[in-house]
């Protein structure tokens, strides 16, 4: 039978194809899951940011322009350059001081390649004296 044949052959050339198509959305929803899970969120990369600076960066005087709620503002010089910067320290509340108030001179720790890029406290290290 000749037609049964044909017909066999067309069917495991179906369900070959329908296990290909199977066994690669399986594996794309798992390669898409690992990607997820490897992600760095925002909150990781700063802590990360901030960690690299302490073990890097330079230090030097700075003044306190402003503090308000969650937000330091401060001002220093580097090579003759003025920047004047925030930070944002949310989640470093446990690391400020209580008399905020009294913090007039502040130390930053800045990236030597690129000094805009700078901090005053972290979770290993605070300029607010």
């Amino acid at each position: 039978m000749p037609g049964a044949q044909a017909w066999f052959d067309s069917a495991a050339g179906t369900v070959t194809l329908l296990l290909a198509g199977v066994l690669a959305g399986l594996v794309g929803i798992l390669g898409y899951r690992a990607w997820k899970r490897s992600r760095v969120t925002p909150e990781e990369r700063e802590r990360r940011r901030r960690a690299w600076l302490v073990a890097t960066g330079k230090m030097c005087d700075a003044a306190l322009v402003d503090l308000r709620e969650e937000l330091v503002f401060y001002s220093y010089s580097v090579r003759g350059v003025e920047y004047t910067a925030s930070q944002d320290v949310s989640q470093l509340s446990a690391y400020l001081p209580p008399e905020k108030q009294m913090i007039t001179v502040i130390a930053v720790r800045f990236d030597p390649a690129n000094p805009a890029n700078s901090i005053v406290i972290s979770e290993e290290w605070s300029g607010l004296r």
